[in-house]
């Protein structure tokens, strides 16, 4: 725990030092030794096994293949329907509103390059998911006829590939350093961006846009420093919490999806629903935010008093499994999961897949925010302009609200010019 709270007060001082383009520069290494002591560990992996013939069979007889599982159950924590609806609603929500994607668009220079680094953190990211399932399948592979969680090797689910690169790959000199590095690379290059943006949105959007205050250019800067500090900090502090709140990938997930979610829908809210208002989206985020929390603290809270618990399939333990761990036992028997808990008296929305968090969370703002704008007062649908509209919603558009194609961004650009300037002055005044 030590060795983490270094590399985090590591990160913060870089964020702190460098801003966003130190960010990009760090982000760019990380991925990279990401990427390598992945890869890295896969083949050696692979190799120690015999090739990944073996692998497929051994996954196979095990009964891990399960490509169509098509449970209509939204309790089902995996299943065809809820990974492709509430995959795809999440990283589509992700990739599009999402304050940190969207800085990094915004910090290239033409809308071409945005697209193209689009393009490749999507071909990126898909080729990484890839992989990290290729391991999944070989660290089964290499523990078939085992539980090393059954044996008392771990305690959590999250410490098999720790484990599996130690015992297999251990003895090779640097292999367990690059696969720290991987791990290390991979978590900090995440909270780094985040800290960063999420001050910049601080300082312009509630300093500079609710507030109306105008600082100095030095000033700002030490503002978005302390809030990177602040933020790092309680980040560093509930490194004490994560620990005991199970898995990280339903965790992470689970959490991210409120703001995923919130935000998407209400972006989703204005481009699709023409007689939205700014009433509708303030209530509809409130809702979406406050459903996907109870759905989120919800589903981590009977986690964690063990009310529901993640069904896992049997797995036979042959007797080199005891032998190597020194246990002493029946051999080759099956080692059956833990008793589960009666679930049908828990709350239903606790009980959902953490996949289904962001579909409702935007259905929510939808459902919610259309409601409020009929009944606080519709738009004047005439006098909007299309281009606020996505195309597949514009034929609900009135014909003399082509008139006013393109007027937003008129008046946008002459009131950013306007504030710019009187920002400028104001800036001025305050360093004479």
């Amino acid at each position: 725990m030590l060795f983490i709270e270094k590399a985090f007060l590591k990160m913060l001082t870089c964020t702190l030092q460098g801003g966003l383009k130190a960010v990009v520069w760090t982000d760019s290494w990380q991925v990279i030794a990401m990427f390598i002591s992945v890869i890295v560990v896969v083949i050696l992996g692979t190799v120690s096994i015999g090739g990944p013939s073996v692998i497929i069979h051994l996954t196979s007889k095990g009964g891990r293949f399960q490509f169509f599982n098509f449970s209509p159950s939204l309790y089902e924590r995996y299943s065809v329907f809820s990974v492709v609806i509430g995959g795809f609603t999440y990283w589509t929500c992700f990739n599009s509103v999402n304050q940190t994607m969207v800085q990094r668009y915004l910090s290239l220079p033409t809308p071409r390059q945005s697209k193209m680094a689009l393009l490749l953190f999507t071909i990126g990211v898909s080729v990484f998911v890839w992989v990290c399932c290729y391991t999944g399948i070989l660290v089964y592979a290499s523990y078939y006829g085992c539980d090393p969680s059954a044996m008392g090797r771990i305690k959590a689910d999250d410490q098999i590939l720790p484990l599996f690169v130690m015992e297999t790959v251990g003895h090779l000199r640097g292999v367990p350093g690059l696969f720290i590095a991987g791990v290390f690379g991979a978590a900090l290059s995440s909270l780094s961006v985040i800290l960063n943006s999420t001050a910049q949105v601080f300082l312009e959007d509630f300093v500079y846009g609710c507030l109306r205050i105008q600082l100095n250019e030095r000033t700002g800067k030490i503002l978005v420093k302390t809030v990177v500090l602040v933020l790092g900090s309680v980040a560093v502090a509930f490194l004490y919490v994560v620990e005991h709140l199970g898995g990280v990938l339903p965790l992470a997930s689970a959490l991210s999806s409120i703001a995923a979610g919130t935000t998407c829908g209400v972006f989703t809210l204005g481009m699709l629903v023409p007689w939205s208002n700014s009433k509708g989206a303030v209530v509809g985020a409130i809702s979406g935010a406050v459903m996907s929390g109870i759905v989120s603290f919800g589903q981590q809270y009977v986690a964690a008093a063990k009310l529901v618990v993640p069904h896992k399939l049997s797995v036979i333990a042959e007797d080199w499994c005891y032998d190597k761990y020194g246990m002493e036992a029946s051999r080759n028997q099956t080692v059956i999961p833990e008793d589960y808990p009666d679930e049908s008296h828990i709350f239903p929305l606790f009980r959902l897949s953490f996949l289904w968090i962001t579909p409702v969370g935007v259905l929510t703002v939808l459902i919610v925010g259309s409601l409020v704008s009929l009944l606080t007062g519709r738009r004047n649908l005439k006098t909007l302009d299309p281009d606020l509209i996505s195309p597949v919603a514009q034929w609900m558009l009135p014909a003399e609200a082509q008139q006013y194609a393109g007027s937003t961004s008129k008046k946008f650009a002459r009131a950013r010019e306007a504030m710019e300037n009187e920002r400028m002055m104001t800036i001025s005044s305050i360093s004479n």
